[in-house]
């Protein structure tokens, strides 16, 4: 049985984390023939999430620095050390539909990664800011224009990734930029990519993503990955 592994990236999110993990389809997957395994990256938690991650009985990785990248990266180090053949990461707060993940799982292509398109998907009311759906057609559009590899949504938090694949990425970002730097990573290794609409829900919980300052982030993460297509040195 093909072995799964689902990373759940965490700050602060009690209101919606076990409501996440309690939508995940384990029987469905189990039918499929999975054997799945629950993971949480907690970039360091103040509220109940940690109590709630060890009371629903999943592996808690503490990561070693502060940002979302940092944590990621860490889940790709444990995940390439485990005998899982596939990752599938999602946010914690309740914007993604965990019962989308088998549909995830077999779109995704020979050695590659499943993205879900939330912008060519099903937007709930109040998912998404006119501000944040703005900027990330402006960033989707910047991507494409800079690496040539077609994406929709630049910014999706819900990735489905072949062990192939992930041996392949090459990745030094800290913080909301690490999906851009996943993307690049794709278009210079010669990862194939599936696109594939979703539903989003407004989120549980304050946001992290700053609307202005991550987006400049995420722009400048793509201009200098066009400059330097890889890291000179992978951050620890």
């Amino acid at each position: 049985m093909p072995n799964l592994f689902i990373m759940l990236p965490t700050l602060d999110e009690e209101m919606a984390l076990a409501d996440v993990y309690n939508r995940i389809p384990f029987k469905r997957l189990e039918k499929k023939g999975y054997n799945t395994r629950v993971t949480i990256v907690d970039g360091g938690s103040k509220d109940k999430t940690l109590r709630i991650a060890d009371d629903l009985d999943c592996e808690i990785i503490q990561q070693w620095g502060e940002g979302k990248g940092a944590g990621i990266r860490q889940a790709f180090k444990k995940f390439l050390e485990s005998d899982s053949d596939i990752l599938v990461m999602l946010d914690s707060d309740g914007t993604y539909h965990p019962e989308e993940i088998p549909m995830l799982i077999s779109a995704i292509p020979k050695d590659g990664i499943a993205i879900g398109d939330r912008l060519r998907g099903r937007l709930e009311p109040k998912a998404m800011t006119s501000v944040n759906w703005i900027g990330n057609q402006l960033l989707t559009w910047l991507a494409v224009a800079l690496h040539g590899k077609p994406i929709n949504d630049l910014c999706s938090g819900f990735w489905a990734f072949s062990r192939a694949a992930i041996e392949k990425m090459k990745l030094n970002s800290m913080r909301f930029e690490i999906e851009a730097e996943m993307y690049t990573s794709s278009a210079y290794q010669d990862i194939p990519m599936e696109h594939i609409p979703i539903t989003y829900s407004k989120r549980k919980g304050e946001a992290k993503l700053g609307s202005i300052k991550d987006g400049t982030s995420i722009a400048r993460k793509l201009i200098i990955r066009r400059i330097f297509p890889t890291p000179h040195e992978e951050q620890e």
